[in-house]
């Protein structure tokens, strides 16, 4: 079972940063270097800074342990990126990116993709009206769409289009095909194995020994991808449903940490399935695409793509 993510740990924040942002806050600034200067100037400044220090010291530690705390540092720093025009330009080619994937798919994946990511925005939206717009159901509102759940829906695309690789191999031939191939090329090489040897053609020998070879492994290799195939189908049924059960629970639950907490443990304990994926590089392109999720959620997509069908 995936273990929680680390109170003071965020994907792609470090400690420093949330300190930074913690200590620089007006009143926690105006206060510790009021203090400071009050300290040293008292008749016992060896004994107030010490005192000062130490609860300045436990005041960031307890802010930085906060998830909400750490939430609002990520948003400010997304937020600032997105501001930059080097980091629009990525956004766009990120777009752009995304929506050759989605291109890519046939229609019936595409639309999974559509009504898997759909279902996202209706939960986020009938959390955000099931109690009246509460603080509590704002921010349940916001986790469904972190970068964790971006993760999952990206995982979920790059298994869609291992799926339809797989089936475009898994058509171009059948197993009773290359069964019947390698039977064929056997049976002619212990014909030519069987002549007299003063009669034997070492060159036939050593090409159907080497067509038996090819054979077999073009034999293994189509069962290996039919198993492929049946993990993959396992785990497209697994992530959606992961996932349509984690953006209903932004309607039900109260604490909007927990949530987020159990979104981002779910995208960790994923790794076997990425795995999978890169393995499969070689039927889907993937290697020549986004090597990070995108944020999917945000993204400009669905009826683009659908309408250009």
């Amino acid at each position: 079972m995936p273990s929680a993510p680390s109170p003071l740990s965020s994907r792609g924040t470090g400690v420093l940063t949330y300190v930074k942002h913690a200590f620089l806050y007006n009143w926690n600034l105006l206060l510790f270097l009021g203090s400071a200067g009050l300290g040293a100037l008292s008749p016992w400044p060896d004994a107030v800074l010490p005192i000062v220090g130490g609860l300045e010291l436990a005041y960031l530690t307890s802010l930085i342990a906060m998830p909400r705390f750490r939430t609002a540092i990520d948003a400010k720093l997304a937020s600032e990126a997105r501001e930059r025009p080097s980091d629009r330009a990525l956004d766009a080619s990120s777009q752009q990116s995304l929506q050759r994937m989605l291109e890519s798919l046939p229609q019936a994946s595409l639309a999974r993709f559509i009504r898997l990511r759909q279902r996202c925005f209706d939960m986020r939206d009938i959390a955000s009206g099931v109690r009246g717009q509460t603080a509590g159901t704002s921010d349940s509102a916001d986790s469904v769409r972190t970068p964790a759940l971006d993760r999952l829906l990206f995982l979920f695309l790059k298994l869609l289009m291992s799926q339809n690789g797989l089936d475009r191999f898994l058509r171009s031939t059948s197993e009773q095909e290359l069964k019947a191939r390698l039977d064929d090329v056997q049976t002619r090489l212990k014909a030519a194995q069987a002549v007299d040897a003063a009669q034997q053609d070492e060159r036939m020998i050593r090409s159907l020994q080497d067509s038996v070879a090819d054979a077999e492994l073009r034999l293994d290799n189509y069962k290996k991808s039919m198993k492929d195939s049946d993990f993959v189908i396992v785990e497209l049924n697994r992530i959606e449903t992961k996932i349509q059960a984690l953006t209903e629970m932004g309607v039900s639950r109260q604490d909007p940490d927990a949530l987020s907490h159990q979104v981002t443990a779910a995208a960790e304990s994923m790794q076997q399935t990425e795995d999978a994926v890169n393995q499969l590089q070689h039927l889907t392109g993937l290697a020549d695409q986004l090597a990070e999720p995108p944020a999917i959620l945000e993204a400009n997509i669905g009826r683009e793509v659908i309408r250009g069908r």
